[in-house]
């Protein structure tokens, strides 16, 4: 199931679900011996693995449907510019990936950094590419809130992507993607 740029993925947790449950289909198959249990335990592992694809797959597909309208729309911003006034306001940010958290989940958020600042980037499905701590990336998304109710100015991101440019560091080091 892959189409063009989208790849689906599976989430680690996913696939964990499907082991143990396939585990307890073995271990009640062989204590009783019932080749029904076998008749809808299979189709159940299936559809266990078949479902995370197919939402991953409609997640990114969303996503990459969006992208475009977000290309033309978003401003360029400096992350320290961005304020609870903004929140609604499509944006576009540049910087370095100073931290990548829960991407074993698919869901993952990073922590982008430029020299003015560092925001919270908040993606609801797994990216294009694979982004890691370091990388140069080109951030399209919306600004929102952290939590539903309150809390500092998040980016609910629609595209990451790396970009093939150096950043300057503090130390006058050079880090190039």
């Amino acid at each position: 199931m892959s189409n063009g740029k989208i790849r689906p993925r599976v989430s680690i947790i996913a696939i964990a679900v499907f082991v143990i449950f396939t585990i307890l289909l073995l271990i009640a198959y062989f204590l009783s011996r019932n080749w029904q249990i076998l008749l809808w335990g299979i189709p159940t592992l299936i559809l266990l693995l078949v479902i995370p694809v197919a939402l991953n797959y409609m997640s990114q597909k969303q996503y990459s449907d969006l992208t475009p309208l977000y290309e033309k729309e978003a401003r360029p911003v400096r992350i320290k510019l961005i304020n609870p006034g903004m929140i609604g306001d499509p944006v576009r940010i540049e910087g370095v990936v100073e931290r990548v958290y829960f991407q074993f989940l698919n869901r993952p958020q990073f922590l982008i950094a430029d020299r003015s600042g560092e925001i919270s980037v908040k993606m609801f499905t797994s990216p294009s590419q694979k982004i890691e701590k370091g990388d140069v990336v080109e951030v399209l998304g919306l600004v929102m809130k952290r939590y539903v109710v309150g809390g500092d100015p998040v980016i609910n991101c629609v595209s990451i992507r790396k970009v093939d440019k150096s950043i300057e560091t503090n130390k006058n080091d050079k880090k190039k993607s």
